[in-house]
């Protein structure tokens, strides 16, 4: 019985040409019918990598070249192997949200105003609460942006001012993006809030309301934000010939029950003051119960201005006057400034911008009483 074998197909000779793609009605083939990654990277004069990069809606690279190769690949039909695009892919489209601030109402509306800026964009938020003074810390943000695999990280107050932070993202390669009272880093890593400027105002409103004995409730002294609204409530009743008593400053920790017990603590000083300046609206509500609690009328008794202009301040009784820091309006900038560099954000927020606060003026402040 004869057995018939396989007739082998004569190898190629070593130099010949490769068979370039074929061309067919539905676009460009190869020697298999189907075009390949590699294809569309020769047509588009780029790397694979790029070509990659286009594929995975990487924000790594500039319009022109996006346009460019995903003009080609809708040109010839291409369409990408699932898998290969998943081990291709290498960062999520990510923005994290780091935070320690105590203060609910920020940490709210600081998220708001970065999803105001990547609505639309593909991007998204993913939130970090963490301890700044965790010895922890600096390993677990880098584990954060790590296995999350974040494009970039808006970093508010205090997490902003640690420079232990900023190395950490540096040495992941992680762009951020620091909000803080006064400029700490390079323009286009900065929203500055200009604190000083906001106490000053206040300093400056109370003093011209008649209030000579006035009282001050700072925030932590681990935040760099306590200090500038010092000095700026300091400087500004110096230009009114005033002076901040030593024994007028309390220290709070931007929470309700701080501010209520600071307060307390001021209240009882034998000659008490007719005005409290507290560090932001959360203390400053917490004033609105000691002064309930030691017999005393807003504003009759007792003005009471707070810090940020955060929603509580128009829903407490009587409305509260506060120095208004836009905080969602600095949340979309430090994200557009993220998105700035994906090509996906406005071109002027890569410079460095600057919040100017002011003062919005309720019934919480009036004249001292006779």
């Amino acid at each position: 019985m004869t057995v018939a074998r396989p007739t082998k197909k004569p190898a190629a000779k070593k130099g010949a040409p490769v068979p370039a793609p074929k061309r067919s009605s539905g676009g460009l083939t190869n020697s298999v019918g189907k075009i390949t990654i590699n294809d569309i990277a020769r047509l588009s004069g780029v790397s694979k990598k790029t070509v990659s990069r286009v594929i995975n809606q990487s924000p790594l690279l500039n319009a022109e070249t996006r346009d460019k190769v995903q003009a080609i690949i809708d040109q010839h039909g291409y369409v990408p192997d699932p898998q290969a695009r998943g081990l291709a892919f290498r960062r999520a489209f990510l923005i994290g949200l780091v935070y320690d601030n105590p203060n609910a109402q920020y940490v709210i509306d600081m998220q708001q105003g970065i999803l105001d800026a990547v609505r639309g964009s593909g991007f998204e938020l993913i939130v970090h609460p963490c301890a700044r003074t965790s010895a922890s810390f600096l390993t677990e943000l880098k584990m954060f942006v790590q296995r999350q695999k974040l494009f970039g990280v808006v970093l508010p107050p205090s997490v902003s001012e640690d420079v232990g932070a900023c190395q950490a993202l540096a040495d992941v390669e992680c762009p951020y993006v620091r909000i803080a009272s006064i400029p700490l880093d390079e323009p286009q890593n900065m929203v500055v809030t200009n604190d000083y400027r906001g106490a000053y105002e206040a300093a400056l409103h109370l003093a011209d309301l008649g209030h000579r004995r006035v009282a001050f409730i700072s925030g932590p002294k681990s935040f760099r934000s306590s200090h500038e609204r010092k000095r700026g409530f300091v400087m500004g009743l110096e230009a009114k010939g005033l002076k901040l008593a030593a024994n007028m400053v309390a220290e709070g920790a931007y929470t309700f029950e701080s501010g209520w017990h600071a307060a307390r603590i001021l209240l009882a000083r034998p000659n008490r003051p007719t005005a409290i300046f507290a560090g932001n609206d959360e203390m400053a509500t917490g004033v609105y119960r000691a002064a309930h609690e030691s017999g005393l009328n807003i504003p009759a008794d007792l003005s009471v201005v707070g810090y940020d202009d955060s929603s509580i301040a128009a829903k407490v009784w009587p409305p509260l006057t506060s120095v208004r820091l836009p905080i969602r309006a600095m949340g979309r900038i430090a994200a557009e400034k993220l998105l700035a560099r994906a090509g996906r954000g406005p071109a002027k927020a890569a410079t460095e911008v600057e919040v100017v606060p002011s003062l919005v003026t309720r019934h919480s402040s009036g004249p001292p009483s006779a």
